[in-house]
This record gives C-alpha cells, structure tokens and sequence, in this order.
C-alpha cells in the first residue's frame, strides 16, 4: 500500500466519485472513573470493534452517493453497525479529526471523527449493539481498548496495540490518544515502542 496523503476535508471533497470513494469513521469514547482490580485508573472508555475479517476497526463505512453528507454516510453505517443505542447520536463537522487519501489497492479517501460522550451514552450504545443489523456479520463485537499499561510493561495498551488493525486504524488510534491527551504521552510513547518490538 502506498503512504497515505494527509488532505484538509476542503480538499478531500474535490475527490469525486466515482474516481474516488468516500469512508468515514469515529472514535467513540468517554470519561471513566472505574479502577481496574480496585488499583489501576481506567481514565476514558475507549470503543473500536472486532470486523468479520478479524481485524480491529472503528465504526463507520463508505459513503452512499445518495448520502447527502459525509456526517449522514457516517450516521446510516453506525446505524447499521450499533443499532438503536445510536439514534440521539450525532456526530458533527465539528468532530472531524483528520483526512487520509489512499491511492491502493483503490482510491479511497479515509475521513476520521472523534466523538466525547456521557459514560452513561456509551454503556448504552454497549448494551444495545447487539440488536444491530449488522452484528455478528460484519461487526463480531465491541472493545474497549485498555489505556493502561501492566507492571510488566507489556498487558495492557501495548498489547493491545500487538493486534492486527484494518487499514490505518492502528494509527489513527495513537493519533487520537495522544491529540485527545486520553493516554499520557510518555506512557503512549513506551505503549508504541513495546507494540513496535512485537509485530
């Protein structure tokens, strides 16, 4: 695959289709006051989801040429994907994050949205997933992505990172941690490096 080309979403919307197809997709993630085993801080909810090909993604897909903006694309997919826990969810132009264009295996260009939620909005989107159209077909479950590390340097957040990711999605994961401040820099940094030494 070729390395993608970082566009403003200005710039994005002048790759038309059907030369180029148009994906967007979000991070959907919480404040978490919750301590694993009573000790280790869990700081933020964290939501990506396990594919039917495997791999680990965000929520999202393609955008329909009848879909009349990148933002009601994005609604119809998590509709599909997490089913009636997202009805009052709405993400906005003022969520986009970034905008990555990829040449191969085919022109697509990536749009990548980051949306804060209640903790109580996320459980819900939790607990009514599994009444998506979609679950257990092309969406296996949901994760949370663990944002700490063990003592042993390795359980945790670098492990996490050890697994195999569906596209970019991997990197638009650290980006987001790291933009967000949802993980320590430092802390991220070593999380990367110990995942780095793995694959």
């Amino acid at each position: 695959m070729d390395e993608p080309q970082a566009l403003s979403r200005a710039e994005a919307l002048l790759l038309r289709p059907p030369e180029w197809k148009h994906a967007c997709h979000v991070l959907l993630h919480a404040p978490c006051s919750g301590r694993l085993f009573g000790k280790i801080p869990l700081r933020f909810a964290v939501l990506m989801q396990m594919r039917f090909d495997g791999r680990l993604g965000f929520h999202g897909g393609f955008v329909d040429p009848r879909d009349t903006s990148l933002e009601e694309g994005l609604k119809r997919e998590l509709h599909e994907e997490l089913g009636p826990g997202v009805a009052s969810l709405h993400v906005t132009e003022n969520d986009y994050l970034s905008c990555h264009a990829f040449e191969r295996p085919k022109r697509v260009v990536e749009h990548f949205y980051a949306k804060r939620l209640r903790l109580e909005e996320l459980q819900a989107i939790e607990e009514r997933a599994a009444q998506a159209k979609d679950h257990g077909l092309e969406v296996m479950g949901l994760v949370r992505v663990p944002l700490y590390t063990l003592h042993d340097g390795i359980g945790g957040l670098p492990a996490f990172l050890g697994n195999t990711f569906i596209g970019n999605a991997r990197e638009q994961l650290i980006h987001v941690l790291d933009t967000l401040q949802l993980v320590p820099r430092e802390q991220l940094q070593n999380a990367v490096a110990v995942a780095q030494k793995k694959l």
